[in-house]
């Protein structure tokens, strides 16, 4: 059954031999215990060493596009999740030095302190069974983007720049709407601690998106709710937007303020569209813990996104299994050398 998925989910990738690796990393994502480093899951193939450097290559100096698998990943999950929400989220991956791409110090608020990292955001298909990621972006910092030296060395294409997180979750909402093959549903995020919340819902009403987003309580949501744009409807003039406030779990969670064009949602649909956000955080905390979201050692900007892509696949088949109640030893059967 994983050649199957791995023969969807990688049939775009041009050569046998990259198809071949990437059904190895996947099996290995899958059924490799402890750190998930290159060169363990290709010890679970073979203990040759140009086993290693073949994975090495396929994963990071491998010039395969990493857009038409996500495609694949997200018509996969459009058809085994019946999708509620599009739902954004920042994840933290710890790294030491300063050389992996786009490695920085930030506040994180999981954490409540400033950590060394790379901060990726991504896009999840949120349906009642859970989300399924679909999509990601690196944030690239200016101190990354404009040293020639820098971009040169982890290999960031000419073409990318420095972007404000809020215009790059933007972007990832505009890749699916161009790609979907569902109508539209409404974007969850949790902006709360972006300088740009105000700009993303913005950026969110003007496209025609229905949004729920939680955003820092210091914004002013009086001028927000009666001064951002929305469209305008023939028969019911702009768009009305409405704030309330979710409650956190003493010990565990925040209040959040919450912005919404959904004004005349029912309560009770509303507080389950910020439940979502909770279903794709338990995906990334999985990613983390069983499929070695964060293990990733390479530094180049491609490396990061063929490993995220290849996680993410990793998420979708293990989803499949459990729903299916496949014996786990199946999914982790390692593919011949």
């Amino acid at each position: 059954m994983i050649s199957v998925f791995a023969e969807a989910t990688f049939g775009s990738l041009r050569r046998t031999d990259q198809r071949r690796w990437a059904e190895v990393y996947l099996r290995g994502l899958l059924g490799t215990a402890g750190k998930k480093t290159v060169r363990r899951l290709a010890a679970a193939v073979s203990d040759r060493e140009t086993a290693f450097q073949s994975l090495h290559q396929f994963v990071n100096a491998s010039p395969w596009d990493w857009e038409p698998v996500r495609r694949e990943l997200t018509r996969w999950a459009e058809e085994h999740t019946a999708p509620r929400a599009w739902v954004l989220d920042d994840v933290v991956l710890r790294k030491r030095g300063d050389h992996s791409c786009g490695v920085h110090r930030r506040f994180s608020p999981a954490d409540g302190r400033s950590v060394n990292g790379q901060v990726g955001t991504g896009l999840f298909l949120a349906g009642d069974h859970g989300a399924l990621p679909v999509d990601w972006a690196l944030y690239l910092p200016e101190c990354w983007t404009a040293d020639p030296a820098r971009r040169r060395r982890v290999r960031i294409p000419d073409g990318i720049g420095h972007r404000p997180a809020e215009e790059q979750a933007l972007g990832l909402v505009d890749a699916l709407a161009a790609h979907t093959r569902l109508p539209a549903v409404p974007v969850v995020a949790d902006a709360s601690s972006r300088p740009g919340a105000e700009a993303f819902v913005r950026g969110l009403a003007r496209r025609g998106h229905d949004f729920v987003v939680a955003v820092p309580g210091h914004l002013p949501l009086a001028r927000a709710a009666t001064a951002l744009p929305g469209p305008v409807r023939a028969d019911q003039g702009p768009a009305v937007y409405r704030a309330f406030t979710t409650r956190g779990r003493a010990g565990r969670a925040a209040d959040r303020t919450w912005i919404t064009n959904m004004p005349h949602a029912r309560t009770d649909e509303l507080l389950a569209l910020t439940r979502t956000l909770g279903l794709a955080r338990e995906a990334v905390r999985y990613m983390e813990s069983d499929l070695g979201l964060g293990d990733f050692e390479g530094r180049s900007f491609p490396g990061w996104h063929h490993h995220m892509t290849l996680v993410s696949a990793a998420y979708a088949y293990s989803r499949q299994a459990a729903t299916a109640d496949l014996p786990h030893h199946l999914a982790a059967l390692p593919a011949a050398a």
